[in-house]
């Protein structure tokens, strides 16, 4: 039987009992803590063989807990739980580095098969060294290893927005980062954070965008019990989530108007009101915001507060597009190759001077974000040592391909889009689900143009 060393950190004590009973009854040796501070206390003196975690606990969440682990280099497989039904989590966690991760209400079943999973992983060969980085990258990323998402450069400009965010880090002061979408503005954020006094202190990252208005207040500042109709507990907001730490409010052009006034009241007086509360909750946090607009045409055209944009416009700082800073793209490049290659014996793939070519005349309309996406797609589809233009992406739905797969000059749209999905599902083996991804459409999508060619393909597809 089974007699590995769990640790199970849960605020909710109900949830903390129920899973360290249905553990225990697995033969596994169980403790508990009820928030992150608790369970860094208790993991240099036991040996864990798995740590699994809630995502948001009071004083110190799942994710600050497993960023404390990876910094100090502990190497226990992680796994996260969340109750929110929030996919975004269960990402977020993943690119920190957790083994898996559950969604609440989770099956005996589930959490039995992840937890053999991560179990065995400790057992698994380790993925072999990565090759050695180049000196001007070696410049940049050595002098911050403790850093989950480094910022890779070697931009004149870059640099010195590197060096503003290290020095404005150790201040209480609100920073500003604007720049367009993908050019890594929650990087620089994180950043900010990890090189500050509250580094082991809650990151809570807000998409004021992805919220809709009527749900963004309590979201933010959280509700009281029977303050409006679904209401039937207290619910905690994100600025008490991100006490003595810092909250970051990504797009923040999109908060409407009456919220601004709300947030103000924040920043002027340190302290939030739930909705359909009476009293107010001290909070100190440090905020940072983003945007990819113009705040000033904002408060031209009566969108955005002035008085709330001068409070948050006390540092402002400007990331440059990835068009502006081509010079960092090779060594990006070779950061993502290295970030999102599946291990194994087989070198990791380069890039030929031809891919170079494409890469430094292309604009990038999604910066970095976008540059990020089209490694990954690569990598699916690369099958030798190099990665040429036949694997390059640029467009959604739209790929550059040698020339004997572009067709003739006088093929249809249709005709051409036609045999791009044949070439593609030729390339991934038949499996519609790749092909989907490689080609940037829904699996849906996928299926219904099949529908449309009436059998015509030579290829046999399948979904896995």
């Amino acid at each position: 039987m089974a007699r590995e060393n769990i640790l199970l950190v849960d605020d909710e004590p109900d949830m903390r009992d129920a899973l360290t009973a249905a553990l225990r009854r697995e033969g596994f040796c169980i403790s508990t803590a009820a928030n992150g501070v608790e369970a860094l206390e208790k993991v240099p003196g036991q040996l864990f063989d798995l740590i699994i975690t809630d995502v948001r606990m009071p004083r110190m969440g799942g994710l600050a807990l497993l960023q404390e682990l990876r910094r100090t280099s502990v190497s226990i497989p992680v796994v996260m739980m969340t109750g929110y039904g929030r996919i975004e989590d269960a990402v977020e966690a993943m690119k920190a580095g957790a083994f898996d991760y559950l969604l609440k209400p989770f099956s005996l079943e589930d959490l039995k098969a992840v937890v053999t999973k991560a179990l065995a992983s400790r057992h698994a060969p380790s993925k072999p060294t990565p090759e050695p980085l180049r000196h001007e990258e070696q410049e940049y990323l050595e002098a911050d290893p403790h850093v989950e998402r480094p910022i890779v450069t070697q931009d004149a400009r870059m640099l010195q927005v590197i060096e503003l965010a290290k020095e404005v880090a150790s201040s209480k002061a609100t920073v500003l980062l604007t720049g367009e979408s993908g050019t890594g503005k929650e990087v620089l954020a994180r950043y900010i954070h990890a090189h500050s006094p509250r580094s082991t202190q809650p990151f809570v990252a807000v998409n004021c965008a992805a919220i809709p208005e009527g749900l963004l207040e309590s979201e933010l500042f959280g509700h009281e019990k029977g303050a409006f109709t679904g209401a039937i507990t207290r619910q905690v907001g994100k600025f008490e989530w991100a006490h003595r730490g810092t909250i970051l409010l990504d797009e923040i052009s999109e908060m409407h108007l009456s919220l601004q006034a709300k947030l103000l009241r924040v920043l002027q007086e340190h302290e939030i009101e739930r909705v359909g509360g009476h009293k107010p909750v001290p909070v100190d946090i440090r905020i940072i915001a983003t945007t990819n607009r113009r705040l000033k045409d904002h408060m031209t055209s009566g969108k955005f507060r002035e008085d709330l944009y001068y409070r948050l416009n006390v540092i402002p700082v400007n990331i440059p597009p990835l068009r502006e800073r081509k010079g960092d793209i090779p060594m990006l490049v070779e950061h993502f190759i290295r970030k999102h290659s599946r291990g194994g014996n087989q070198p990791l793939p380069r890039m030929s001077q031809d891919t170079i070519q494409h890469f430094l005349q292309y604009d990038w309309p999604g910066n970095i974000r976008e540059l990020e996406n089209m490694v990954e797609r690569w990598l699916v589809l690369y099958q030798g040592g190099f990665l040429t233009t036949s694997h390059l992406f640029l467009n959604e739905g739209a790929a550059v391909l040698p020339p004997a797969s572009l067709g003739r000059p006088s093929m249809s749209v249709r005709e051409m889009e036609r045999a791009l999905i044949m070439e593609t599902l030729q390339a991934m083996n038949g499996n519609r689900t790749q092909a989907a991804k490689v080609l940037g459409i829904s699996l849906r999508t996928l299926r219904n143009k099949l529908h449309e060619y009436q059998g015509g393909a030579t290829v046999k597809a399948r979904d896995e």
